[in-house]
């Protein structure tokens, strides 16, 4: 966007908000931050968005139509070996999308009281898993929300978030609290460092109380167990016993989401879900 012109050609003339190279100094971060969350707090508000399941997971899983691309294109066998763990990977990608949509059915993603909706899609906004759930709610008709974050290898938001509700966001923090204080549960599905950094720091939030109680269900009981050994911290003394209690394992969408429900995901004014 180009700068306003001045009469003087000095910048101190332009208006605050007309003058970027000011808004961008070192000294407004904090101002920006407050920016970053004002934006995208008002837009969901103006939806009438009140509470969301987020749903997290690798980028780097396909799609069923990516790796069926992926099988009938591999020619040698490293290809063909490649092509298999695709295929592997890209059911999990199904049971995100079947679970955004079953979470969005049922949730109250349709049904506002007072204006307001409960337990609508939220997901960081790029491709693999976070494009699934929001497609799965896209398959429905339903509203769904992404975080997205610029990185230096720019990640585009999916196709399937409702367009008014794709945020972008420069810190990661504020990113981070957006997607954690509205959540009423949790679904994540297997991933690597930034479905770990965005797991432990949830779990962290219920640990210590410092969120409201919102069930977590992790999908893939044998990926999880493969690469976090959860008992081995509560046997070291790392963590209590009792924390280990924060989450379950599933391992198709029906089985996540009447995870949810039995541990109290909360439906504000709707009654009983199932």
């Amino acid at each position: 966007m180009s700068q306003p012109t001045t009469r003087n050609g000095s910048r101190s003339t332009l208006l605050a908000v007309e003058d970027t190279e000011f808004l961008l100094r070192d000294e407004m971060r904090a101002i920006r931050f407050a920016l970053e969350y004002g934006k995208a707090e008002l837009a969901l508000r103006d939806w009438g968005i009140r509470s969301t399941i987020i749903v997290f997971g690798g980028a780097r899983i396909p799609s069923p139509e990516q790796a069926v691309a992926a099988v009938e294109t591999a020619r040698t066998d490293a290809e063909k070996q490649g092509a298999e763990g695709l295929r592997q990977r890209a059911e999990f990608y199904r049971i995100a999308r079947e679970f955004g949509r079953i979470a969005s059915e049922r949730g109250g993603a349709f049904a506002p009281r007072n204006r307001w909706r409960d337990n609508v899609i939220a997901t960081g906004g790029g491709p693999g898993i976070m494009e699934a759930a929001n497609r799965g709610a896209a398959d429905v008709g339903a509203p769904s929300i992404g975080f997205n974050i610029t990185l230096p290898h720019e990640q585009a938001p999916n196709a399937y978030i409702t367009p008014e509700l794709s945020f972008r966001f420069h810190y990661f923090a504020m990113r981070k609290m957006h997607l954690a204080m509205r959540a009423n549960a949790l679904a994540i599905f297997p991933g690597g460092f930034g479905t770990m950094d965005e797991l432990f720091e949830l779990l962290t939030l219920q640990q210590t109380q410092k969120a409201p109680p919102a069930p977590i269900v992790l999908f893939g009981e044998s990926y999880w167990r493969k690469i976090i050994n959860f008992e081995a911290l509560a046997e070291e003394g790392m963590i209590s016993p009792v924390d280990l209690k924060l989450f379950e394992f599933a391992e198709t969408a029906e089985e996540g989401w009447a995870s949810l429900v039995r541990r109290g995901v909360r439906v504000h004014g709707n009654g009983p879900i199932g």
